[in-house]
């Protein structure tokens, strides 16, 4: 069978029986002309065969098409091939290019920024401009270290020394200075005599502490200070005494626990400082700390008792004019110094 071709509104016949009928030549029984009634010379003389009405003529129909036996029916009509009418066309040739290139770049760019991601995870904090953590004042103390102790003596607070001892020379157990530090004059990191130490207190209470120092009979008094570039001055004093009991008996002569005690030179209300807890102590070790409280005179002063067996340790940081005293450089200074001791 040859190949047929499908046009709207027209009926397709196959090429065996003849051309298509198109539709305007199908006549609608109404629309069908009548004939001209042929009257019989018989039917003149009737009246009722003259008056009946005519049938009007059917219309053309084909003869259907003869299917060969055993082969299967016809379909009605011939299958209707569906055309994709809303198909988008091809792309042309420049917009292929155009997204190949958008593509490329952002590869390029993603694999830029893993690379980068990567490199700012492998740098430290501080490296990184703006992620860098602000200082908090604390100061930069060298490396510590503790002094040899001499041939078979025990650490103080080890299980061989219950008199808790401290058998190492007390000026090792001082604490260095931080960089940046002026070194003070008189308090170089050696033994001191009495008189020095008292100049630690006001010129009224140095008598009374005396009397308390010659009661005790300390046996080495060791001392270091230093100015910062901020003009805070810290001193640290060392007192080692005979025994634990004779420490802590000066602790307590001094008035010290709920209150500083015996005020120190330049100071006027001093008050425990609600910023140190007792989890900031180091075993076998107990800290008293003050601080000044506002209204205070020409400078701000923070101070530390430290008993540790048998030696005590007097800290102070001291700063000039209205504003306080750093707390966490005191902090840092008094736990490294308690280290030491421990």
């Amino acid at each position: 069978m040859s190949e047929q071709t499908v046009t709207p509104g027209a009926e397709v016949i196959p090429e065996e029986t003849g051309a298509p009928v198109a539709p305007e030549a199908a006549v609608a029984p109404e629309k069908a002309e009548v004939p001209e009634a042929t009257v019989a010379p018989e039917s003149a003389e009737t009246p009722e065969a003259a008056a009946a009405p005519v049938a009007p003529e059917a219309p053309f129909a084909p003869a259907p098409h003869p299917v060969p036996e055993g082969a299967p029916p016809l379909p009605d009509a011939p299958p209707v091939v569906a055309v994709a009418a809303d198909a988008a066309p091809r792309p042309p040739r420049r917009v292929l290019r155009a997204v190949a290139r958008w593509t490329a770049a952002a590869l390029a760019f993603g694999v830029l920024g893993t690379g980068t991601a990567f490199g700012i995870a492998s740098l430290e904090r501080t490296d990184v401009p703006g992620l860098a953590t602000e200082g908090d004042g604390r100061w930069d103390y060298p490396d510590l270290s503790l002094p040899a102790l001499p041939a078979g003596s025990p650490r103080p607070f080890s299980s061989g020394n219950p008199a808790e001892i401290h058998h190492a020379d007390l000026r090792g157990l001082l604490l260095p200075a931080p960089a940046g530090a002026k070194p003070d004059k008189k308090l170089t990191g050696g033994w001191i005599s009495t008189e020095t130490f008292l100049d630690a207190y006001r010129e009224q209470d140095r008598r009374s502490v005396a009397q308390l120092l010659k009661d005790a009979a300390p046996r080495h008094i060791a001392a270091r200070g230093w100015t910062m570039p901020d003009g805070t001055a810290s001193r640290i004093y060392l007192v080692r005494f005979n025994s634990t009991a004779f420490a802590s008996r000066m602790i307590d002569d001094l008035n010290v626990g709920s209150s500083a005690g015996t005020p120190l030179a330049r100071t006027d209300t001093t008050d425990l400082d609600p910023a140190w807890g007792s989890a900031d102590d180091i075993e076998n070790l107990s800290s008293f700390v003050f601080t000044e409280q506002a209204p205070f005179g020409a400078e701000h002063v923070r101070q530390a008792y430290t008993l540790a067996g048998d030696t005590m340790a007097l800290v102070v940081h001291e700063r000039p004019g209205k504003r306080e005293t750093a707390r966490i450089p005191f902090q840092q200074t008094l736990i490294l110094q308690n280290q030491l001791l421990a």
